[in-house]
């Protein structure tokens, strides 16, 4: 007869610091040792973030921006810190622009293992204040870039049989936001992008994710807030959507974007993974 605990004997219980320290005993978790990572927008913000903790996570990785004078200090940070970085100049617009990065990728280090398309812009409107071409605009970089850097990567990894994407959508992809249709439009599209090629690719080694944060402070957030009239009203009304307080850490967004990188993740695929402070579960 199997053995019975009863019901005066209290479960063992284990403090925070001994679950801690039970986790980070465990050998190489979320390691990106020997892996090669492309991060679009890399030079600042969510990108930024994403780029430096892959590379204390072990992985070299290029920092591709349109700016190229802020993807070289980004390389110059990592690289201070011991880590492995490339600068890269990128339009993820341009489709030419891109082939020409995943070719100097490849050449570079033997092609990539995980490409983060998170470089993206904004707008503030309603649909009768958003013209066309702010809607061309918006889908040109946030949709169309992340359309035009994948077909420059993918066909390598299906050389491989091996890859992971990790793509930068949003909150407004998954609820409306007021004023923000053009964004809207563009990270709902991102979100379509991500489970489409999730479901093209299941059976190619691929894997396919994307991220939908709430609002982060990043330095260009916190810039435009300084020009309205009242900067204090306007981050108390932008927080108030999410039911945490504030707004979200451009790390804590990294730390989701390791996560979906790593071989921990390897049954993860489709998803659009929200790291929102509880905005999507009004």
């Amino acid at each position: 007869m199997p053995h019975r605990r009863s019901l005066s004997q209290a479960p063992r219980r284990y403090s925070h610091a001994r679950i801690s320290r039970a986790v980070y005993a465990l050998p190489n978790v979320f390691s990106l040792a020997g892996k090669k990572a492309f991060v679009t927008g890399g030079g600042s913000g969510i990108g930024a973030a994403i780029a430096d903790l892959y590379a204390r996570a072990g992985a070299r990785v290029f920092v591709a921006d349109v700016d190229d004078d802020a993807a070289a200090a980004m390389v110059a940070r990592i690289r201070g810190n011991q880590g492995s970085a490339e600068a890269v100049v990128i339009d993820v617009r341009d489709e030419s622009s891109c082939a020409a990065a995943a070719a100097a990728a490849h050449v570079a280090d033997g092609g990539v293992d995980i490409l983060v398309n998170n470089a993206g812009i904004g707008h503030v409107g309603t649909v009768m204040t958003t013209s066309g071409d702010d809607l061309d605009r918006l889908y040109a970089v946030n949709v169309r870039g992340v359309f035009n850097v994948t077909r420059a990567f993918l066909p390598r990894m299906l050389e491989r049989r091996s890859g992971v994407i990790v793509n930068m959508a949003s909150i407004g992809g998954l609820v409306g936001i007021r004023d923000r249709i053009a964004y809207c439009v563009s990270k709902f599209a991102v979100v379509g992008l991500t489970k489409s090629m999730a479901l093209d690719h299941a059976r190619d080694g691929i894997r396919v994710n994307c991220i939908c944060p709430g609002r982060v402070e990043t330095p260009f957030v916190s810039a435009r807030l300084k020009e309205y009239p009242d900067p204090e009203k306007a981050y108390r009304d932008m927080t108030a959507a999410q039911p945490v307080g504030r707004m979200g850490r451009p790390e804590e967004v990294a730390a989701a974007a390791l996560y979906l990188a790593s071989d921990e993740a390897e049954f993860v695929t489709g998803s659009a993974l929200s790291v929102d402070g509880g905005w999507s579960a009004y």
